[in-house]
């Protein structure tokens, strides 16, 4: 793969003609938007436990057909889309399983793959395509209205196919690999715990670190909550917004992907005692070189069109 823009596809019929996405949160239904919008999919269903996210999008319409059953929502879809928490991946994908057509591709959305991948293997049943993946893209919103369609534009989507190399199974990947095409999204292929591994590093340990010094501050009793909020800077009011993210989905991304993040927190700790090494002896250019090779990745970040050199990292430009 290139580190180009994807380059967008002409096309004359949808990539799949019926799209069933188990899960109507941000991912699930920013995907049904980008499909409806981009053209990739003839018709979409949609399965979600929540009485009141169904209500939602039926009122949205997003979806032709919203159920309760996922097993419903599935039957003669080419592609299913799991949207859910990383530990009911497995479970949502069983509860569907007796609905799935022979030759359907079934994928997620998750941001572990390791454990997600094994679970849906297992619950698979015999002649269905598993490619698991994820699109790394999303917000700290959650529910219905927080998705929309431009969500995965220029953003990369990691595909981490099953260790086959049988015609219909690669045709598959191939398959799936030009729906995200599609969609705006450039894509990858990549080894599962790989993966978990990069993804420990760029997205899972920021948002640990978010949520402890949030939950740092909150729990100061020289410092009022008040205060916090009042004369919150620019650092801590992002890291409020990244620990504002779903309790729920990054209880299950740092159960799942547990090895990984501990590792790469061993070594955050390591690196984090050498700084205060240095700013306890006065080592000016030892931060001096850290803050320069970071502001380097910042950078890089902004040149490679993966975020906004904004103030507020175009959080305020309208989707």
């Amino acid at each position: 793969m290139t580190d180009q823009p994807p380059t967008p596809i002409a096309r004359k019929k949808p990539v799949y003609a019926r799209m069933a996405v188990i899960g109507g949160g941000l991912i699930g239904s920013s995907v049904m938007r980008a499909a409806r919008a981009k053209g990739a999919v003839g018709e979409i269903a949609v399965a979600d436990a929540s009485p009141a996210h169904r209500t939602r999008l039926e009122e949205l319409g997003i979806a032709d057909a919203v159920f309760a059953d996922s097993a419903e929502a599935v039957r003669d879809a080419d592609l299913v889309v799991l949207a859910v928490p990383v530990r009911a991946m497995g479970p949502a994908l069983a509860a569907a399983a007796s609905g799935l057509k022979a030759g359907a591709t079934v994928t997620d959305v998750g941001s572990v793959k390791g454990a997600v991948a094994e679970a849906m293997a297992k619950a698979a049943p015999d002649g269905v395509f598993v490619v698991p993946g994820h699109p790394v893209a999303g917000t700290e919103q959650s529910g219905p209205d927080a998705g929309f369609a431009t969500l995965f534009e220029n953003r990369w989507n990691i595909l981490t196919p099953q260790k086959r190399e049988d015609a219909p199974y690669l045709a598959a990947v191939e398959r799936l690999t030009d729906f995200w095409l599609a969609l705006g999204a450039r894509v990858e292929l990549m080894d599962e715990r790989h993966h978990d591994l990069v993804l420990a590093v760029t997205s899972h340990l920021p948002h640990l670190i978010a949520y402890n010094i949030v939950g740092t501050a909150a729990d100061l009793e020289e410092v009022t909550q008040g205060e916090v909020m009042k004369y919150s800077a620019g650092g801590f009011r992002d890291f409020t917004r990244i620990a504002a993210s779903d309790p729920i989905m990054w209880r299950d991304v740092f159960l799942t992907n547990k090895d990984a993040v501990l590792e790469i927190l061993g070594r955050f700790t390591e690196d984090l005692q050498a700084l205060s090494r240095a700013i306890r002896w006065g080592e000016g250019e030892k931060l001096q070189e850290l803050f320069t090779r970071t502001r380097e990745i910042r950078l890089g970040i902004v040149a490679a069109g993966q975020e906004s050199a904004e103030p507020d990292f175009g959080r305020g430009r309208k989707h």
